[in-house]
């Protein structure tokens, strides 16, 4: 039976989509390329989201290896939280969870620097029993080692957790440690995916 919700944050209850934020601020499509291949599909960002290294050294890094100037890099680097913002149709599934009783946590993927500005923006946050993210445990998802912890560090069973992810290959190593689990997609609403799930699920 499951007992526990866990929740994905990027692209479940937080909307990230550099693309579409670099595509509003209105710059060149071949610069929009260029910001999203060198920093956001970088190895440097995914070190930065494992707690290998700092956003400093994260700069430099792919500085050295870009076209695009260190000042411009860095002004992308300070704009990151402004691409953030709150998937306000799942958000308002999480209190009515709590009220059928289950427990809420999450795993997320997320560099350490930014995660308390984040943290401390959303209310929500605060409906939560508890979470991780990858920097803190220098442990990133799809690894079904962060999965492992997690259940450990709460200690949780891995058959009363439900894992709800955007991104199909987290979700197996979600399903691998135990975990029951739900893929997204970036669906904006996923009340009727929740609920249709637990029901199918009920003793």
């Amino acid at each position: 039976m499951i007992r526990n919700i866990v929740f994905d944050l990027g692209n479940v209850l937080i909307s990230f989509k550099p693309s579409e934020y670099l595509e509003k601020k209105q710059i060149p499509e071949e610069i929009r390329e260029t910001i999203l291949t060198d920093i956001f599909r970088s190895k440097e960002w995914l070190r930065l989201d494992n707690g290998d290294i700092s956003t400093e050294e994260a700069i430099d890094s792919i500085s050295r290896n870009s076209t695009l100037e260190k000042a411009e890099i860095m002004r992308i680097f300070n704009s990151r939280t402004e691409i953030f913002y709150p998937m306000g149709d799942n958000i308002k599934i999480l209190p009515e969870l709590i009220k059928r009783g289950f427990k809420l946590y999450f795993i997320s993927n997320f560099p350490g620097d930014i995660y308390e500005d984040v943290k401390n923006s959303y209310p929500f946050f605060k409906l939560f029993d508890g979470g991780i993210i990858s920097a803190e445990v220098n442990l990133s998802k799809p690894d079904v080692r962060i999965f492992r912890f997690f259940l450990e560090k709460f200690r949780l069973e891995p058959g009363e957790c439900l894992y709800i992810d955007d991104i199909e290959q987290n979700v197996q190593s979600a399903i691998f440690s135990g975990m029951r689990g739900l893929v997204t997609s970036g669906s904006s609403d996923i009340g009727k995916q929740v609920d249709d799930l637990l029901d199918h699920n009920r003793p």
